[in-house]
């Protein structure tokens, strides 16, 4: 089993083959529609080493109701840095229900981590702020994640 910094490490290192914005287009044609109560949310997928490794990176706007979805082969302890992203993001660290565990604001291309307080299989980021102006925190519920494709 390999450690989240490790992974994050390798996948850094196969994105790194990846021509600048193919792993986000690779991620964008695969998008699931999740909710988040009577809001919803269009998320592209990450759930290869490489797509997690890209992220939203190079973006310079994101629509409002979309996101990105980071899918884990099994929960850990999930670590995200804002290198080499543009747009300021909320991430919500999600455990296998759905269930938010904690959400956390991060600043564009800032290197400070930001860390699941448990261990989590998925994190959905979105615009800044967006989990906040709907009133979502710790114990609020995503739904649709039974359409996430399992993570590699």
């Amino acid at each position: 089993m390999l450690s989240t910094t490790l992974r994050a490490i390798l996948a850094g290192f196969v994105a790194g083959f990846l021509a600048p914005g193919q792993a986000s287009a690779q991620a964008s044609a695969r998008a699931i529609e999740l909710s988040a109560g009577i809001h919803r949310i269009e998320a592209e997928m990450a759930s290869t080493p490489g797509d997690r490794a890209e992220g939203l990176m190079h973006r310079k706007s994101m629509p409002a109701n979309r996101g990105m979805l980071f899918v884990f082969p099994e929960a850990g302890v999930q670590c995200f840095w804002m290198k080499n992203t543009l747009i300021p993001l909320s991430i919500a660290f999600l455990d296998d229900d759905g269930r938010i565990v904690g959400i956390a604001d991060m600043q564009p291309q800032s290197l400070d981590n930001h860390c699941s307080s448990k261990p989590v299989r998925f994190a959905l980021e979105m615009n800044i702020g967006w989990f906040k102006r709907r009133g979502m925190a710790a114990g609020a519920k995503i739904g649709g994640l039974d359409k996430a494709p399992p993570g590699r």
